[in-house]
């Protein structure tokens, strides 16, 4: 399930995201790739340009990536998969072709082991045009839609579904794969609620791992595949129990209050990492499977911008890496953990866009 940073209004953005924390200055958006204080970026390379791009994670190889692509300007109204393989020279430029249906609405891709193929959900079953998002002027809430035609596809790069891997009914999605290629994590309503579960390659042996109530998503595999990070809201007290319960029948969620979560990759031993208050999310583990790297809005009152931040496993030793004024999300690590790719509103012209950057990592 996508972040919608740039689809509606900034101003709709802010006042989706209240709580009560404390302001932080943040450097305003400018045409600039790179922050003086981002002091782990080195050669930052800016991927994409225009629409809203988000979503890219690394092929098994590194050498390729696949994400997610939204620009009305060229028809895409709502989310499609694109796959394209990295420049190898700085001057290259990065070129990206369609792998999804063109059809519905589409979100978080994953390569398969051996680059061949990819994993991603899609709602083209229930329908060939896009799903209608939420009318957050009459909620008065910053949503997120829960398509319930959602499921889970292998696909190979030309666009051809070889495989549905899920069949329940329900929301599935949110699939990423465990880097030792035996594994996938998703997330699914097919029990009421928003809970992760695991399966073989295959969609076979399925498996609950999170048991909670509220919303459990966007989960990642350490590197060595022994644990797994995501995000989740904890409703507590009965009115917030109430409000989750009946936005998720109406088929929505309001992730405004998130932190992130770490376990085995079988569910058991559940840490919680972060306690910061509005929307910790985005997280995957850092190179040396120690660390966690998140994207956040918690330094801010008016719930925005969001920035990345590192925590160590045990919740000590938070560091605000990335500075933008917008948007910072989406970090992934290279396989070898030399390079980090991400999405950001930086160098827009001053638009909503949200493009991709990819670059070396200084540790």
């Amino acid at each position: 399930m996508r972040f919608y940073p740039i689809v509606f209004s900034l101003t709709a953005l802010v006042s989706g995201f209240t709580a009560n924390a404390q302001h932080a200055p943040a450097k305003e958006s400018t045409g600039q790739l790179q922050y003086a204080d981002e002091h782990h970026f080195k050669n930052i390379k800016q991927l994409t340009f225009g629409g809203d791009n988000a979503e890219a994670y690394f092929s098994f190889d590194g050498k390729a990536i696949v994400f997610q692509r939204t620009n009305a300007s060229e028809g895409l109204k709502c989310d499609q998969i694109f796959y394209g393989k990295l420049p190898k020279a700085a001057s290259d430029k990065f070129e990206y072709k369609l792998v999804s249906t063109g059809k519905g609405r589409t979100t978080c891709a994953y390569m398969m082991p051996g680059d061949k193929q990819l994993v991603y959900a899609s709602t083209h079953l229930g329908a060939d045009t896009c799903p209608p998002v939420p009318d957050r002027k009459k909620l008065k809430k910053y949503v997120w839609p829960i398509y319930d035609s959602y499921d889970i596809f292998v696909s190979d790069l030309k666009g051809k579904v070889k495989k549905q891997l899920t069949t329940e009914a329900g929301y599935d999605a949110e699939a990423t794969i465990s880097p030792k290629g035996d594994k996938i994590v998703f997330t699914s309503t097919r029990n009421g609620d928003l809970d992760l579960y695991v399966m073989d390659m295959d969609g076979k042996n399925v498996k609950q791992i999170t048991t909670d109530l509220g919303y459990d998503g966007g989960a990642w595999f350490s590197p060595d595949g022994s644990k797994i990070v995501w995000r989740a809201s904890r409703p507590k007290t009965a009115e917030e129990i109430k409000e989750y319960k009946d936005l998720l029948r109406e088929g929505m969620v309001m992730p405004t209050n998130m932190e992130v979560f770490v376990a085995n990759a079988d569910g058991s031993d559940v840490k919680q990492i972060t306690s910061l208050g509005k929307a910790n999310w985005a997280p995957n583990f850092m190179p040396d499977g120690k660390r966690i790297i998140f994207a956040s809005n918690h330094e801010y009152e008016k719930g925005f911008p969001f920035n990345m931040y590192i925590i160590n496993m045990d919740g000590t030793g938070l560091k605000k890496i990335s500075h933008d004024g917008g948007f910072d999300a989406f970090p992934m690590f290279s396989p070898d953990g030399k390079k980090l790719i991400f999405s950001s509103n930086r160098n827009n012209g001053g638009t909503h866009d949200t493009n991709l950057f990819i670059c070396d990592w200084v540790e």
